[in-house]
């Protein structure tokens, strides 16, 4: 995640964000002032938008001190009843040994007042952190104007190909009258025909009916018809049946990794979701209520294990898949991960 981050947000924020480089003062300044400018585009208060000011500058502030290759992505989030802003950090090191210790006021690196992730925690919504030494940190973090809502069970990210301003990887969650599904889809090349490609598929999901996924898929494929295509996978957690059922079509990597960290992997068929199918077949894989569901493009590598992560997959879904986004995505293609657990 070195490069290719954009330098000053375009007019109508998109819902995926905008990755920033922080490698200076100058750019975790830039950090703050889009923070604040999305905030009053989506017409927040100002008490809200005063904290997610020093949220946002702080946040970044630690990485132009402290990181290397430090970048910061800031994005809506939403609600039916209200509006916030999201700032997921990353870093690749050096990590924090003792997280406790250094959230804690008075506690520096780097000859400051070390007040930095404790101002944080008191001004944020939410947040969760994750950090290991030799590897980096990952920070998530939100402001809501009336406190944040109930824990979310499933979270993704996209970063588009170095140069490129749109990703054509797209995510998308929804439960439809209890099924709880999650859609990762990757448009066929990319730039701007691949973006659409993967909008389009988003619509499908969340237009589709409360259905099994092999029949949300099937649906997703006819509305790509007139679409350059895409890879498409749709997984259903059922926590009842401690099971996750899986659907796809092209190169969509699908896992489940137990508590523990074991990991199995879930069919995806050849085919290219719109255009060539030979036959949509749905699969069942057990899961444990500790575990979660990951999915990626293929512009992540499958070389991560959570071995190398103590308490990894404790975290929240955010924080596992800006972990994994880090250290598997190339900067060749887009690339996109999401991640869910059991309710």
């Amino acid at each position: 995640m070195s490069g290719g981050a954009v330098a000053s947000l375009p007019e109508g924020l998109l819902d995926e964000g905008v990755w920033f480089r922080v490698e200076a003062a100058a750019s975790a300044s830039a950090v703050r002032r889009a923070a604040e400018r999305l905030a009053v585009e989506l017409g927040m208060p100002e008490r809200s938008i005063a904290d997610l000011s020093i949220v946002a500058a702080e946040a970044a502030g630690n990485l132009a001190k402290h990181a290397d290759e430090g970048v910061v992505l800031v994005r809506p989030v939403r609600t039916p009843e209200q509006a916030g802003v999201e700032l997921v950090v990353v870093d690749r090191g050096p990590g924090m040994a003792d997280l406790l210790h250094s959230v804690g006021d008075g506690h520096s690196t780097a000859g400051t007042l070390g007040i930095g992730l404790g101002a944080i925690v008191r001004q944020a919504s939410w947040y969760d952190l994750h950090s290991t030494p030799g590897k980096g940190t990952v920070l998530a973090v939100q402001v809501w104007p009336a406190g944040a809502p109930a824990s979310v069970w499933a979270a993704g990210l996209t970063r588009p190909l170095t140069g490129e301003p749109v990703s054509g990887d797209a995510f998308a969650v929804r439960d439809a009258e209890g099924r709880r599904q999650v859609m990762m889809c990757d448009g066929l090349g990319h730039g701007g025909l691949a973006a659409a490609a993967a909008h389009q598929a988003v619509r499908a999901f969340h237009d589709g009916p409360a259905a099994p996924p092999s029949a949300v898929l099937e649906l997703v494929h006819k509305r790509l018809n007139h679409t350059r295509g895409a890879a498409v996978a749709i997984a259903e957690l059922d926590p009842d049946a401690g099971l996750v059922r899986y659907a796809g079509l092209g190169n969509i990597a699908g896992t489940v990794v137990s508590g523990g960290g074991a990991r199995r992997g879930m069919v995806s068929l050849p085919g290219i979701a719109g255009h060539q199918r030979r036959q949509i077949r749905q699969f069942d894989y057990p899961i444990t209520p500790d575990g979660v569901v990951l999915m990626h493009s293929d512009g992540v590598a499958d070389r991560w294990s959570p071995s190398d992560y103590p308490g990894l997959i404790t975290h929240s879904p955010l924080v596992i898949a800006a972990t994994v986004l880090r250290d598997a995505g190339v900067r060749r293609d887009d690339a996109g991960v999401l991640v869910a657990r059991l309710p």
